[in-house]
């Protein structure tokens, strides 16, 4: 892996800038991902939260989900958080279709309940140093099953929040809005072998 890995950001919607700053002080160098050739030459990118149907439709106009596709199977890595991990799953509840369906997940959207359900809590995350993370939810959707090769990392009242691949990480909730880095800095560890593949 290169001391700084290139890391996109999916610039159509939702914390973009917290999503950037985060990569940045993880240890990475952020890009702002609005356009297929600005995926060429990234380790991993970063879907970040807001309305996934919105997002669909905006992946669609900038022929953005076959160029996603494309590179996640010549090994980009991907994290998505709350609709970003919606955009990833093979299988969203309630909904006709699948969007990327890159990530052998079911995911159930507004799970936890509508805006005024949203909340924050310490999560006790699976192999991940430095004692419990605290974890912001809103609007935030559960995983309700896990595919093969998908390790479940934290879970909130037995629902499931936190979930990897070797190359996807998925949360239900917004890591960006903390001063913790330290899932940015798991991600970035899995543009290793991204970088390798690619």
């Amino acid at each position: 892996m290169s001391a700084r890995p290139t890391i996109g950001v999916l610039g159509v919607q939702g914390d973009v800038s917290e999503h950037m700053a985060a990569v940045e002080r993880a240890g990475g160098t952020a890009r702002k991902v609005k356009r297929p050739d600005e995926l060429t030459d990234v380790a991993g990118l970063i879907l970040p939260g807001g309305e996934s149907t919105t997002h669909r439709r905006l992946l669609d106009y900038e022929d953005l989900l076959s160029a996603i596709t494309d590179r996640y199977r010549d090994g980009m890595a991907v994290f998505g958080t709350c609709a970003g991990a919606i955009l990833l799953a093979t299988e969203v509840l309630g909904a006709p279709t699948p969007h990327l369906s890159l990530v052998d997940i079911t995911v159930r959207r507004n799970a936890f309940g509508r805006q005024r359900e949203s909340f924050v809590t310490d999560l006790d995350v699976a192999g991940l140093d430095g004692g419990p993370l605290r974890a912001v939810f809103i609007r935030a959707p559960i995983i309700e099953r896990v595919g093969p090769g998908i390790d479940v990392l934290a879970t909130v009242d037995g629902e499931i929040v936190l979930a990897e691949s070797d190359r996807a990480l998925v949360a239900a909730f917004h890591p960006e809005l903390t001063a913790d880095d330290r899932l940015h800095k798991r991600f970035l560890e899995k543009t290793a072998t991204a970088e390798v593949a690619r």
